[in-house]
């Protein structure tokens, strides 16, 4: 049994969502859990409609719905040319229970409501591409996962309920008359069937989630790269393909901001001994990437580049040392606000962090600590991770920088960084 992942490139268009089936029939007796992320970006789109949304921006909201709503439905009529295709009706259910949504007032809880409109992004895709499926001679069944993968009430960063998913997955994913089912990435609900979230990016957690449960053979996430390469192709010409590398690089590589898997996606696999493929849906029989339990002795460096970062300048009012209850209570501020620390590093006198530019999220995490501390802080910076680094790789990614931070270890290195443009 095997797991899959198609994410939005995958799915951007007609020609993409076909080329799924072509992907498939490379597979004809395997049996395969098939997890797909919304279409192209959508889900980018779906956060600036939430936005909208949420700040009564009437009319930015409906032009915003109305483009979304013409993307997929030129999908749909590129697929199922027929108007009156089974997939057409579904479509239409689903945007028309969105604009009922969209037209009630918030709930004044932000990421719940996010967590209720971006969520349409996975329904819409699924059920375009197993109806696409269908009507290629490609039998599968549709999956509302949130019936089945059960979270808490963390809305946007939930955190799963492995005992009752368990028994509800299994349950729901037997194989007994059917060996393809279709189900969403990304989504999970609660004990009481609210939507939830599994954190951006998160259909490849999904994936991983399904093969633990499941006993899969493996996971092959198919994206619209060769496999995994050592740095991302727009700051780099010359980027190698990793061919293999270990759970342990794969979740540094996740954790300091790589794009390509999900930092949550290896844990899952790793306490089961799944291996992971990273394979190009475009070549589909070239190699990829594999992550499994391996060793080796070639070290390859590996550069991550974090946009948009803010780093905050922390220290008390009164010159004082940075001691335990000031960090209890800048960790306290953090964690409320659901902040990620992308870098942290304290001295005696002040403690610095480095997180991603939600601006409504730092300017409230700011506010409140003024209230404590002096705070100052810097926006628009790099932050540039590598890992098996060395001085060459240091020069060459320092060029026309300034160091504003820098965090070293053994194997890693971390450097905060303002483009001198």
């Amino acid at each position: 049994m095997l797991v899959f992942k198609f994410g939005g490139a995958s799915v951007k268009s007609a020609e993409a969502v076909k080329n799924i089936g072509e992907v498939l029939k490379r597979y004809p007796d395997e049996q395969i859990a098939i997890v797909i992320s919304a279409m192209g970006k959508t889900t980018n789109a779906l956060e600036v409609i939430t936005d909208h949304y949420f700040h009564r921006r009437k009319k930015e909201l409906t032009k915003c719905f109305s483009d979304l709503k013409k993307y997929h439905l030129d999908i749909m009529d590129e697929l199922f040319p027929n108007p009156t295709h089974d997939a057409h009706r579904g479509i239409r259910s689903l945007f028309e229970e969105m604009e009922a949504r969209l037209g009630k007032p918030h709930t004044m809880n932000y990421d719940f409501d996010y967590d209720q409109i971006v969520s349409y992004g996975e329904l819409l895709s699924t059920t375009i591409v197993s109806g696409w499926l269908m009507e290629a001679g490609i039998k599968n069944r549709w999956i509302d996962i949130r019936r089945y993968l059960k979270s808490d009430n963390t809305y946007r960063e939930a955190k799963v309920d492995w005992e009752l998913s368990s028994r509800l997955i299994r349950q729901a994913f037997h194989f007994k008359d059917t060996r393809l089912y279709i189900t969403q990435g990304f989504l999970a609900s609660t004990i009481n069937d609210m939507t939830t979230t599994l954190g951006r990016e998160g259909s490849d957690f999904t994936a991983a989630i399904l093969a633990h449960i499941l006993k899969a053979d493996s996971v092959t996430i198919w994206k619209d790269v060769p496999g995994v390469l050592n740095a991302d192709p727009k700051w780099f010409d010359d980027t190698v393909k990793l061919e293999k590398i270990s759970y342990l690089d794969a979740i540094e590589l996740a954790y300091y901001g790589a794009t390509v898997i999900h930092p949550k996606t290896i844990k899952p696999l790793q306490n089961r001994n799944i291996n992971l493929y990273v394979k190009s849906f475009l070549e589909p029989d070239t190699e990829g990437t594999l992550v499994a339990n391996l060793n080796y002795e070639k070290l390859i460096p590996s550069f991550i580049f974090k946009m948009d970062q803010v780093l905050i300048r922390i220290s008390p009012k009164d010159f004082s040392f940075i001691a335990e209850d000031n960090l209890e209570k800048i960790f306290g501020y953090l964690s409320g606000y659901g902040i990620k620390i992308n870098l942290m590093q304290n001295s005696a006198v002040s403690f610095h962090i480095c997180t991603n530019n939600d601006k409504r999220k730092v300017r409230s995490l700011i506010d409140d600590l003024e209230k404590d501390f002096r705070v100052s802080y810097e926006t628009g910076l790099e932050l540039i991770t590598i890992r098996y680094f060395d001085q060459s790789t240091i020069d060459r990614v320092m060029i026309n920088k300034d160091l504003l931070l820098e965090q070293r270890f053994k194997q890693n290195i971390q450097l905060v960084v303002r483009d001198r443009g």
